[in-house]
């Protein structure tokens, strides 16, 4: 099944790239691999909470947090016919900065044919989000 991934230092604390990351409504305005984000279930991120997230070229999606460690990572899926998407955001202190991984899985019998058709996308995705919230996580606050 196909597997993007992504990793960059942010020359940032944990506690203010985490304050950056989770605050996924804001992402539009980091990156433009993201037209918009709406919390459904309330502003925050906790296991349960649902966001409506559009991207340039892709169908609009209701993504779900499935698990939540405060401070270092999160995930999310969202369902699509034949294709289930999981993102993963790790964050691990590296001294006084932050090494942060972002990870695509997708999984479904319509897995590999979609990472043929858009993997490259993907992948460009999620390095234009790694940039994104590493630019906003190293700016004075």
């Amino acid at each position: 099944m196909p597997t993007y991934q992504t990793s960059i230092t942010v020359h940032a604390s944990v506690e203010r790239v985490w304050a950056v990351l989770t605050d996924v409504e804001n992402w539009p305005a980091l990156t433009a691999s993201m037209t918009s984000v709406r919390g459904l279930d309330g502003r925050g991120i906790a296991v349960g909470s649902r966001f409506e997230v559009e991207q340039p070229k892709l169908r609009k999606a209701v993504w779900t947090v499935t698990d939540l460690t405060e401070g270092t990572r999160f995930s999310w899926e969202s369902a699509s016919t034949g294709v289930t998407t999981r993102g993963d955001h790790l964050l691990v202190a590296d001294g006084p900065d932050t090494r942060m991984t972002l990870v695509v899985h997708q999984r479904g019998v319509l897995a590999g044919p979609v990472g043929l058709v858009a993997g490259g996308m993907t992948r460009r995705y999620i390095e234009m989000e790694a940039a994104g919230l590493k630019e906003r996580s190293e700016a004075p606050a």
